[in-house]
């Protein structure tokens, strides 16, 4: 069977759901369980898929939810080489003099720069991550200058920061949207829930002084498969949570903003994470370069035809027992000029849902095809005189 009966051939059984932008309709109309919480997103974080939202775009202050950033930021620059886990890191006496939820830092003491991470992501410590901005940056305004252009590059448009941990500023909000956004952009980072998946630790102080370590988001325990991301209070904020878990190699994110009741957070973050569980499921359907069973004719090469492939992935969400219109039509000239270069773009494999184009892949050749050499060529002249 080939590729395109292959995927044809689940049709009756799935529905298709390609990564949407931000302005993009949610999967679910309306909330399909209770809901109190003043804003919601239920998403699925590697296509940015949501499934259920509620005031998605309202602005609002989102407390420690806000060290997803600065976290990312951090990882990044990990990534880029620009830091390492073991650099040594002085705490500033600004840094350890932060209010709110702290790893107590000792000022001017020296700390792995892996400490401050992992006490920034499980403990939500802001003096650890107040040191973070300033070890990168130099200061937490420069710090947090990045914080809003890398937000600005994630098309996180409704989110100003004013600090980097959160705590309460005039002029810091986001949305419920927007923190779905910046989930699912530190999901590709699984350092993070190597830290976020800790329950409890400790921390070691270069004065030998330790300090335990609770993590703040009770689903790590509490519900299986959690593994983060952040939780976030305070009064302006009330009770926040951005939950992530991962089943049957699908990851969803529940946020929940706002709630009145820190428990409230907890029980709606696992009804949506319940719901999207036992209702979607995500499956790669094409992998780039997978063959399409086809082949389209090549004028003047040393072969008379070449392979189809295709350009690029295909993944779907799917819900559960939903019967749905999807089609595959392949669009290509009638034939081809030589040489072919393998990867060269030959057409189009469009992706119909109830006659709908709702995507477009590139049909790729899966081979070179060369013009023929001379004494090729003069045998193929030969052939067509007979």
């Amino acid at each position: 069977m080939s590729f395109l009966q292959r995927v044809t051939a689940l049709a009756a059984a799935i529905f298709l759901l390609l990564p949407m932008t931000a302005a993009a309709k949610p999967l679910e109309d309306g909330q399909p369980m209770s809901m109190t919480s003043p804003a919601a997103v239920l998403a699925e974080t590697s296509t940015g898929t949501i499934i259920i939202e509620k005031h998605a775009d309202e602005k609002r202050e989102v407390a420690s939810i806000t060290k997803l950033m600065t976290a990312l930021l951090v990882l990044e620059a990990l990534d880029r080489g620009e830091v390492t886990l073991k650099d040594s890191v002085q705490v500033s006496r600004t840094a350890a003099a932060m209010k709110g939820s702290q790893a107590l830092l000792d000022a001017n003491a020296t700390y792995s720069l892996e400490d401050l991470l992992r006490t920034t992501i499980m403990a939500s410590a802001n003096d650890s991550a107040v040191a973070l901005a300033e070890y990168l940056c130099g200061s937490e305004e420069a710090f947090v200058a990045r914080m809003n252009a890398r937000a600005a590059e994630l098309g996180m448009t409704n989110t100003h920061y004013v600090n980097c941990t959160g705590y309460p500023q005039e002029g810091q909000y986001t949305t419920a949207r927007d923190v779905c956004t910046l989930c699912c952009e530190v999901a590709k980072h699984p350092q993070y829930t190597a830290y976020s998946s800790v329950w409890i630790d400790k921390l070691t102080h270069p004065g030998g002084r330790v300090t335990d370590l609770t993590n703040t988001n009770r689903l790590v325990r509490f519900y299986q498969g959690c593994d983060g991301f952040k939780t976030g209070s305070t009064d302006a904020a009330k009770y926040c949570l951005a939950a992530t878990a991962e089943k049957n190699g699908m990851r969803l994110v529940a946020i929940v903003l706002g709630t009145p009741v820190s428990q409230t957070r907890f029980d709606e973050a696992r009804a949506m994470l319940d719901y999207g569980f036992a209702n979607y499921q995500r499956i790669a359907i094409a992998n780039k370069g997978d063959l399409l069973g086809e082949q389209l004719p090549v004028r003047g090469g040393a072969a008379d035809t070449v392979e189809l492939a295709m350009g690029g992935g295909l993944s779907m969400l799917l819900k559960n027992g939903q019967q749905s219109g999807l089609k595959l039509e392949l669009n290509l000239p009638e034939a081809v000029d030589a040489p072919v270069a393998q990867g060269d773009v030959l057409g189009t494999v469009n992706v119909l849902l109830d006659g709908q184009v709702i995507a477009k892949l590139n049909c790729i050749a899966a081979a070179d095809v060369p013009r023929p050499g001379f004494i090729e060529g003069l045998y193929r002249i030969l052939d067509n005189w007979r």
